[in-house]
């Protein structure tokens, strides 16, 4: 008889797609009446966007954004054909007309990208639809004041543009009181009304959280859909999504004075248990780690002593009672006792990373679903 993957694996990490559709529900419930979009770039931030965006999807979101554009042309057949994907990066020049394909919307970040856009529309003499995004203050992407003031005084600028989103980004919401939302909020103001009337976007994840103000038409959450805090400074209102077990390889006694792992950089002040797992900084487990972060069995911590290498890290089990781990148990190194943001905080990051970081090697098991 084979086993199954998981029981081979050397991890397994565990993704509730239930906890990311409720996630998706709580953020809608804050926003009224504006429209609660899906952000699955990045592979729906490591988690898988071919499963992510159809239970999205199940659950009533039809506005989804990813970076770029084979992004789109990988999620579009999983998706109702009512959906509509966004690419936030915009389009690489010679891309238009495979956009235009795919039926992806652009979100057009300068006046280079309107004007490539602009000529397809021509080509193919009929209208595009597209976003167009202005710069409130994060100097990343968007439309500059001066491009903005040009485009609005260009009459043909957008001629056979369908502008569907007006939107722009902020560089702060997640400190909620930081006047820089402030500024950006009467900045993007100020821009929506030197161009077309479209439906509005300004907030991300925190940015929900700041107030009706910045809710617009249509708002774009995307870490906080998979259970990273979007109020840093207050209890997570959104459940955890991902548990990431690791697999016990073997267990060693070593006596007092003992190194372990490259460098030797912990030594056992005393007579110690130890325990290797099959996790490492292939598998996306950030090296940063190293002394740092721990495992959980039964609600007791685990921490990990020496460097994390590529396939394994160790960790002292003598919290634990003897016998209660061997080879094949598994601890918990992301889940109900160390969640996303904690691990972030133990490697000196923010959940963002950790997420995408998550590597290949792991099984992947999925619950929930439509």
């Amino acid at each position: 008889m084979t086993t199954s993957a998981s029981d081979r694996a050397g991890a397994i990490l565990t993704i509730d797609l239930d906890a990311i559709a409720e996630n998706w529900r709580r953020l809608r419930s804050r926003l009224g009446g504006a429209t609660c979009a899906g952000v699955v770039k990045a592979d729906a931030y490591g988690l898988g966007a071919t499963r992510v965006g159809p239970r999205l999807a199940a659950e009533g979101c039809r506005e989804f954004f990813v970076a770029h554009l084979d992004e789109a042309a990988s999620l579009r057949p999983c998706l109702p054909e009512d959906a509509r994907i966004h690419v936030l990066n915009g389009l690489m020049p010679g891309a238009e007309a495979d956009c235009a394909a795919i039926g992806a919307v652009p979100v057009l970040n300068g006046r280079d990208q309107v004007d490539r856009w602009r000529s397809l529309a021509a080509r193919l003499g009929r209208s595009l639809p597209a976003a167009i995004q202005v710069d409130s203050g994060m100097n990343r992407l968007g439309l500059s004041p001066r491009e903005v003031e040009d485009l609005a005084d260009d009459p043909a600028a957008l001629d056979g543009i369908e502008v569907t989103l007006v939107m722009s980004h902020l560089a702060c919401a997640d400190e909620k009181d930081n006047p820089v939302n402030v500024a950006q909020l009467a900045a993007f103001e100020a821009a929506r009304r030197r161009l077309p009337a479209a439906p509005a976007s300004l907030a991300n994840s925190s940015g929900i959280f700041l107030g009706t103000n910045f809710h617009f038409d249509l708002a774009r959450p995307g870490a906080s859909l998979y259970g990273v805090n979007p109020t840093p400074h207050a209890a997570n209102p959104m459940r955890g999504v991902v548990r990431l077990q690791g697999r016990v390889i073997q267990t060693r006694e070593v006596p007092s004075g003992s190194g372990v792992g490259y460098g030797l950089t912990w030594t056992a002040p005393a007579p110690a248990r130890l325990a290797t797992v099959s996790v490492g900084y292939a598998d996306g487990y950030l090296r940063s780690l190293s002394g740092r972060g721990s495992a959980w069995r039964d609600g007791t911590r685990l921490p990990i002593v020496g460097r994390v290498s590529m396939d394994t890290i160790t960790i002292d089990i003598g919290p634990l009672p003897e016998g209660a781990i061997g080879p094949g148990t598994l601890v918990d190194l992301i889940g109900p006792d160390h969640d996303i943001d904690a691990v972030a905080t133990d490697a000196g990051t923010i959940g963002y990373e950790i997420l995408t970081s998550l590597g290949t090697r792991y099984a992947r098991v999925y619950t929930g679903g439509a």
